[in-house]
Order: C-alpha cells, then structure tokens, then sequence
C-alpha cells in the first residue's frame, strides 16, 4: 500500500496545499460567477424587447444602412471629381487696371481685364476709351502658361503681374 510518509512528505502539508489549492479554485469561481452575471445583464439589455429574429432584422437594416451610406459615397466622390475637373478650366485669378489712354484728363475709363485659370491660362481684355466720340476699342489676348505670345502694353503686363501673384 502506498503511503505518503515514505516518500517523507507529511500528510498535514499535503492537506494544506490541497486546502490553499481548493480555496484558490473557489475565489476563481466566484470570480467567474461574477463576471458571467455581467455578462447576462449586459445580454439582457442588449436582447431586451427582442428575439433573435428581430435582431436579425436590426443588423440587416444596419447593413443595408451601410450600404446605402456607401453608395452615396461613391456618388460624392463622382461629383468630387467633376469639380476638381471643372475647377482646372475655370478662371480663379483676376485682376484689373484702370487708366487713362490718352492722358487727356479723361478719368481712367480705359481698363484693362486679366483673367487666368489654375494653370495660368486665359486671355487680357483691354478697353480703350477714345475721347472723340469713336467710343471703346476692345483688343483681346490670349495668354498661355502666363505669358502672350503678342506684345503686351504697360497696363497689360501690370495687370497679368496681378493675375499671377494672386
């Protein structure tokens, strides 16, 4: 028969550490008990007022929620790029210059118009305002990568400088 005592281990140490041993498995299972309480509350409350049929149903709502939130999305971001498209031709920068053609104290009617893209692509407008009864004389230039390939007139360079700088 086996016996504890003739391996020299004492029957009294053997019932404490078994003892140590149950009590440590005993809190463990409290704590256990306690943290699946929590759980089943928390369940509970998530379950409240549903079977798992209508839960079924909420999380396809959710679903299809989603995939409507990602359909717009993607609409968005279509209309994104066209704007982002758009705004490369449109005329962002600007500037204008007044002054008097023909120093004759008309009072600066004449005026030069600058109108460039992002790219730094547009045209230069300039009015004459003549002080004889011929009117305005409208002369348009075309200006590409910011510069014309004709020969600009004072207020014309000043004012494409403007556009430029803007």
């Amino acid at each position: 028969m086996f016996r504890w005592a003739d391996l020299g281990i004492e029957v009294d140490l053997i019932t404490l550490i078994s003892a140590g041993i149950i009590f440590l498995l005993l809190i463990l299972v409290i704590v256990l008990f306690a943290k699946q309480s929590g759980l089943k509350k928390r369940m509970g409350f998530f379950m409240s007022g549903s079977d798992g049929k209508s839960l079924e149903d909420a999380f396809v709502r959710k679903f299809e929620n989603m995939d409507f939130v990602n359909a717009k999305l993607a609409e968005i971001d279509g209309r994104l790029d066209l704007i982002d498209r758009n705004l490369l031709i449109t005329f962002q920068r600007y500037s204008i210059v007044k002054y008097d053609a023909f120093s004759a104290g008309g009072g600066q009617l004449s005026f030069v118009l600058c109108m460039l893209t992002k790219d730094d692509n547009g045209f230069i407008m300039n009015t004459v305002h003549s002080n004889s009864n011929e009117g305005y004389f409208c002369y348009l230039k075309e200006i590409k990568n910011g510069s014309s390939s004709l020969e600009l007139s004072e207020e014309e360079r000043q004012a494409l400088e403007q556009a430029l700088v803007q």
